[in-house]
């Protein structure tokens, strides 16, 4: 019998027949892989569930171990924070701009920083810096106290050659706690410090640490120089400013106002306001809203021209009418007939302490009051032939 070229076709050949048994034997080996490695994977997890070291689904808490009694310094800083915070407060200044569309009235924080009640009458002592850009009528200042009440304030005075300013309450809260004032005359370098306040809007938070200097300078923001400031290494981060820094009884000896750090973050050096610098200026903020500065009345050379022209001193540019200087016969820069200019006096000496520049001047006459007299040595003519040093008595009067 023969087969026709139809049924040839369709008959299976032995390669299609072996290609079919192997994809059969490959099929069933994936198969045997998955179940053992299932299996295997299930051994795994009961046995780790019977070791020690695996699942036990009847830990619980361990016993808690009874603690022993804090040391004497640990209990004093305790009580000491417990005490002082309910004097140190959170300070939001808002500028209020308008809208440059719809010309709606939009809120701005302006500054924050902290602060601390002066006394029962609702005054707060803070930074200048920290409000100064809330000065407006339509800008308003918001205080957190510590039993985390909001209240509205404004700006009673301020002094930025000093970086203190004062705020009154709007309201009159009950139960509040002026912080304890201290000296800041007496106090060493070594000496434990603690400042509160509030860095990145954490609310009283206490850093401890020591006096690591004393007399340092620093700038305030007007560019006028604050003396006698107080150096500590007590963390002193962002929006601490107008923390109180304490001793280790409790009372206020400084006002934290800056850090001196490369990356605007703590770097183990923090500066403070000395509270005598304090005591003395806020009363005066409390009873003129500004400080009533001694003075000759005098505008002076930058200190970059005096250099230029080879001088050592103060350089006078302008004496006020009917001021100190006018009345003691100092003499201004003033152009001759000639178109020339002709310098004025130069401030060399102020009873006895030499004077080099504007920051010399200010610091001698910052610790002088109203209606002192002192000795002013200036050389007169300078760079000419008529070159002198004249001796004379000023009179400080007030500035306006």
């Amino acid at each position: 019998m023969s087969y026709s070229s139809t049924d040839q076709q369709h008959a299976p050949s032995a390669d299609a027949r072996a290609g079919q048994s192997s994809t059969k034997w490959l099929w069933l080996s994936a198969m045997g892989c998955v179940l053992l490695g299932g299996g295997t994977l299930l051994g795994m997890l009961l046995a780790g569930a019977q070791s020690p070291g695996g699942i036990d689904p009847h830990a619980a808490p361990r016993p808690i171990t009874p603690a022993g009694d804090l040391a004497e310094d640990e209990k004093t800083t305790i009580e000491l924070f417990r005490r002082c915070s309910q004097s140190v407060v959170y300070i939001t200044a808002i500028s209020v701009r308008r809208d440059r569309f719809n010309f709606n009235p939009i809120e701005i924080p302006a500054g924050t920083g902290s602060g601390f009640v002066w006394d029962e009458q609702g005054r707060i002592v803070t930074n200048f810096h920290v409000v100064a850009r809330a000065a407006t009528d339509d800008d308003h200042i918001r205080v957190t106290l510590a039993d985390q009440t909001t209240h509205l304030a404004r700006i009673i005075g301020g002094a930025p050659d000093n970086d203190i300013a004062v705020l009154q309450l709007e309201t009159s809260p009950k139960n509040l706690v002026p912080m304890p004032v201290g000296s800041s005359g007496n106090v060493q370098v070594g000496q434990k410090v603690m400042a509160i306040g509030n860095p990145f809007g954490l609310d009283q938070t206490l850093t401890t640490g020591v006096i690591s200097g004393l007399g340092r300078e620093i700038k305030a923001d007007n560019g006028r120089t604050i003396y006698d400031v107080i150096q500590t290494d007590a963390a002193i981060n962002p929006r601490n400013s107008a923390g109180p820094l304490l001793n280790s009884s409790g009372r206020l000896i400084g006002m934290n106002t800056a850090i001196y750090s490369p990356s605007g973050a703590y770097a183990g050096i923090g500066f403070a306001i000395p509270v005598d610098t304090i005591n003395r200026v806020v009363p005066e903020l409390l009873r003129h809203g500004r400080v009533i500065r001694p003075g000759f009345g005098i505008q002076i050379a930058n200190d970059q021209i005096v250099r230029q022209l080879d001088i050592e001193g103060v350089l006078i540019l302008k004496v006020q009418p009917g001021g100190a200087a006018e009345e003691a016969g100092l003499q201004p820069t003033v152009v001759d007939e000639n178109e020339q200019i002709r310098l004025g006096d130069v401030i060399v000496e102020i009873d006895g302490t030499t004077i080099r520049n504007a920051d010399d001047l200010f610091k001698v006459i910052d610790g002088r009051a109203v209606g002192d007299t002192v000795s002013v040595k200036v050389l007169r003519h300078g760079r000419t032939d008529a070159e002198q040093f004249l001796e004379m008595d000023v009179t400080l009067r007030p500035l306006p």
